[in-house]
């Protein structure tokens, strides 16, 4: 994230350190200001490829992996719209296992437990879906129709299959390896992008340059 802070413009703030004179100013990094990618280019798929996150590859490890620069790796978060690595990147396996038996208590109820009961997949004798599978029920749930294909009135049961507290927590944590990656061609108008987004304009509220604004109540995101 190194390279994302040096995109920060500062603020020329009073400084109140015990030792300041009156009138001294300290320079601080704007951490109100937020960089994001153009709605143009977010919401058109054209622009991102799929990418799988393996293993403990960390978002710099991403990075480097696609754009040979490790200090990249905000792209990849911004990609993503990721605010909180903690809780949507995925966990190192030793630290999810470690929720997980925090979470559950112990291997029996997170291996053995049932979180809830899924839908398999249902069709009649033309091929038609009737039921999807995946869908979350409750462990008896049937299902009945009328068959045009055989004239008959069908009863489906026994049509559900448990998920365990493990199986529902690893299938959201894999969810998360699966994420969008800007391709290479379009990384120099994003960077462009962010130079114009973190620069202040002048006229702003106590405006020095776009890189400084001084004060000691500013509009900080102007």
């Amino acid at each position: 994230m190194a390279k994302y802070f040096s995109y920060l413009p500062e603020v020329d703030y009073v400084n109140r350190l015990p030792d300041a004179k009156i009138g001294d100013f300290i320079k601080v990094k704007n951490l109100f200001k937020k960089g994001k990618i153009r709605d143009d280019i977010f919401q058109d798929l054209s622009f991102f490829t799929k990418y799988k996150i393996v293993g403990n590859d960390r978002p710099d490890n991403v990075a480097f992996e696609v754009y040979g620069d490790a200090s990249l790796d905000w792209v990849v978060l911004l990609c993503n719209n990721i605010l909180n690595i903690q809780t949507e990147w995925p966990m190192e396996q030793n630290n999810f296992d470690a929720y997980l038996l925090d979470k559950y208590g112990d291997y029996d109820t997170l291996y053995n437990g049932i979180h809830h009961y899924e839908t398999t997949e249902v069709r009649n004798s033309n091929n038609f879906l009737i039921v999807p599978a995946g869908l979350e029920v409750q462990s008896n749930y049937t299902v009945s129709f009328y068959d045009v294909g055989t004239d008959t009135q069908i009863d489906a049961r026994n049509i559900t299959v448990p998920v365990t507290n493990y199986e529902y927590e690893d299938n959201i944590e894999d969810g998360k390896r699966n994420i969008f990656i800007l391709k290479q061609e379009y990384l120099g108008i994003i960077l462009n992008d962010m130079e114009e987004i973190m620069a202040y304009k002048e006229g702003s509220t106590q405006y020095v340059s776009e890189t400084l604004k001084r004060a000691d109540n500013i509009k900080l995101f102007e």
